[in-house]
């Protein structure tokens, strides 16, 4: 093992060296994986409850996404926005049906969720006339940090460093009174995420998005929903507004689509889809066929295994698992399906992560008082059990 961890050492001094210095130093140096388990270089196996953020809905080197990967490298991978592929306008087709735009519905296909985001501001632009000049997003939240994403983004110490933000953002609080009274006839738009998962899993108050609905459309603004990190069958169902009954003008997705290939896509409503004209917004890399193919192959997946309602039932039993370990360290559990936050007594969230990595487990504290737990939507019992043995050990550590 002496000269596996000089090698991991090793990777760890290259990475200082070469990468821009926007993150710390690694955790780990990962190497490979295989559904809920990665390895990393010193030949170590964790049970991978991060998922990239969200992202790894088929867990590691599914052969669903290998097969597709494969298939299309060898066919074709890349085209420019000149020319359509049979892949993506499939894949524009299946996420109408799924997000219930339905045929008046639209697909914008980008790289990420903040390109995804930048396309959706636009969007929130275009709807700016008759004085509407105001688009509110809300504190503590995060879309991204590009210009546009950051300047929705609620939260003001990752602003400071780069303004003056693109102008016209004003940020409520995340209830409904504030809401109430923020909006008027000059909002163009009204960004929000179901779940603020960079806030360590915060869940809208109950009944807020039915009322963001009411009241974007009494006032003509566009009621744009953030599912980068709930969409995809991560809450139980495809998209989390669909819980609340309601259709939003428009709605961002990524992470979890293709299951760690890069894609977004902005996916519009209604008369939401007729704002955007031709040169308005585009990307070279964007829909095209190697990304959309294994897209369309990850959610035929998610829909043959029943993924949707397996994030559901398993969600469900890991709130129920860790309760019934009964730490006084814990202080809360929500969130909904497999996007769990986990409350952690003062202010001590790293540290659990950082005993978690050192029994086998990967989670993620994104502030001082909370873990978040995404897990691939495979999740079965046998990865409950190992969780909850290497969880219950972290938490003993304290």
């Amino acid at each position: 093992m002496t000269h596996l961890a000089e090698a991991a050492q090793a990777y760890t001094e290259r990475h200082r060296a070469a990468l821009m210095r926007t993150l710390g130093a690694p955790q780990l140096v990962l190497e490979r994986g295989e559904g809920c388990w990665v390895w990393d270089v010193d030949g170590r196996r964790y049970l991978d409850f991060l998922a990239g953020i969200a992202v790894d809905s088929l867990g590691h080197a599914h052969p669903v996404v290998v097969e597709a990967a494969a298939r299309q490298a060898a066919t074709l991978i890349h085209v420019s926005n000149y020319f359509a592929t049979p892949s993506q306008i499939a894949l524009a087709e299946r996420l109408r049906r799924l997000t219930g735009a339905g045929e008046g519905g639209r697909a914008y296909f980008g790289n990420s969720g903040a390109e995804a985001i930048e396309a959706a501001f636009k969007l929130a632009r275009r709807n700016s006339t008759d004085g509407r000049s105001r688009i509110l997003s809300l504190k503590n939240s995060f879309h991204g940090r590009t210009m546009g994403a950051l300047a929705l983004t609620g939260k003001p110490t990752m602003q400071e460093a780069f303004r003056p933000m693109v102008p016209g953002v004003d940020h409520i609080d995340s209830t409904i009174a504030a809401l109430e009274e923020a909006m008027d006839d000059s909002v163009a738009a009204l960004f929000v995420e179901p779940i603020k998962g960079e806030a360590g899993v915060l869940p809208l108050p109950d009944g807020y998005l039915r009322r963001a609905r009411e009241l974007t459309e009494r006032h003509g603004a566009l009621l744009i929903v953030d599912e980068i990190q709930t969409g995809v069958g991560r809450t139980g169902e495809w998209f989390a507004y669909q819980h609340d009954g309601i259709l939003p003008d428009a709605v961002t997705i990524a992470k979890g689509i293709a299951s760690g290939i890069p894609i977004g896509a902005l996916v519009t409503f209604g008369r939401a889809s007729d704002l955007l004209l031709r040169g308005d917004h585009g990307s070279t890399f964007g829909g095209q066929p190697f990304s959309t193919t294994v897209a369309g192959a990850v959610l035929d997946e998610i829909e043959r295994a029943g993924l949707v309602q397996n994030a559901a039932v398993r969600g469900a039993q890991l709130q129920e698992l860790i309760l019934g370990i009964g730490s006084p360290h814990v202080t809360a559990v929500r969130g909904r399906g497999l996007m769990v936050g986990v409350g952690i007594a003062d202010g001590r969230a790293a540290e659990v992560a950082e005993r978690s990595l050192a029994h086998g487990l990967i989670l993620n504290a994104p502030n001082p008082d909370s873990l978040r737990i995404v897990p691939p939507l495979i999740l079965g019992d046998e990865e409950l059990e190992e969780f909850r043995d290497r969880f219950t050990l972290a938490l003993g550590d304290l």
